[in-house]
């Protein structure tokens, strides 16, 4: 499996050194990629209600990820650089992809996409989008930023989308991007149906919300059926695990990244956030101390 790094940003503050010195020690450390969230806005819980206010409210400090995935692609070499997730529906469709593909070209090619539908209807109001069609217009999305990245001209006649014989320069040096899907959420860990079926039709890699448990077996069986039906082999698709460190030993970063690795994951990705840490030098010890731990699972 490949180990990668969630990006603290809510708790290290917006210092540009420390997002330098994460993603440097990330790289150094051997993590195959960083894994940088999304939000345009943040909503005061005072107005507005959502469980995920907890996490991400107007008081969280989160960087805009494709601006920072250059800033981090200028100051590493190796390292992955992946959205955890994108809420794509949110933002205009042509205009992500020439930036991803802004970031892939001065990445070298190091760009994974992941996106969602999210969850906070006030940036889609803000964002001048429907928040409400937000999963269907995302299928198109996907289509045509893959026929953006593939094409030097490009022709498409959409529901939402429009685009007259047009095409993007430069290319991304991966033709296309991969995109992989979010699915699932901290309220429910289970996606309902159609998000099920969007991961198995068009996903090359999956970040769930689950467990490897049975209740994340359950689910992965589904959606690996939903592949065969769709003529998908289901070996095709990514899977990567998420290990939060909060109030668990090393033992148990072991035992989790294990149980992953018999799931099928092809990823795991740590998450130093919410565990009580204090400043940026605690996660970058609490990520050299998981790599050790769990790196006998690593990709050689």
């Amino acid at each position: 499996m490949k180990i990668g790094a969630i990006f603290p940003q809510t708790e290290i503050g917006p210092d540009p050194g420390g997002i330098k010195e994460f993603a440097q020690t990330a790289e150094g450390l051997g993590y195959s990629h960083i894994f940088i969230a999304d939000h345009v806005l943040g909503a005061d819980p005072s107005h507005h209600s959502h469980p995920s206010l907890a996490s991400y409210s107007h008081e969280s400090v989160v960087h805009e990820p494709m601006t920072m995935m250059g800033y981090m692609a200028a100051v590493t070499k190796n390292v992955g650089l992946a959205t955890g997730i994108l809420i794509l529906p949110q933002r205009q469709t042509v205009l992500v992809a020439k930036q991803a593909a802004e970031v892939d070209v001065l990445s070298g090619g190091r760009l994974r996409l992941g996106i969602g539908v999210g969850w906070n209807e006030v940036e889609f109001e803000a964002l001048g989008q429907d928040f409400h069609n937000r999963g269907r217009r995302s299928a198109e999305q996907i289509a045509l930023m893959r026929a953006l990245w593939s094409d030097e001209v490009v022709n498409f006649e959409g529901h939402w989308h429009r685009v007259t014989h047009a095409g993007l320069n430069p290319l991304p040096v991966q033709r296309p991007i991969p995109i992989w899907l979010g699915g699932g959420s901290s309220v429910s860990a289970s996606p309902p149906e159609p998000v099920l079926r969007r991961i198995a039709r068009m996903a090359d890699g999956w970040c769930p919300n689950f467990g490897p448990d049975q209740e994340g077996a359950d689910l992965l069986e589904k959606v690996r059926d939903y592949m065969r039906k769709a003529d998908r082999d289901p070996a095709e698709l990514g899977l990567e695990g998420r290990i939060r460190i909060a109030g668990k030993q090393p033992e148990d970063w072991l035992g989790e990244a294990k149980a992953w690795e018999e799931l099928g994951a092809t990823h795991i990705v740590v998450e130093t956030r919410r565990g009580g840490l204090g400043p940026l030098e605690d996660h970058l010890d609490a990520i050299a101390r998981f790599f050790e731990t769990v790196k006998e699972v690593a990709d050689s």
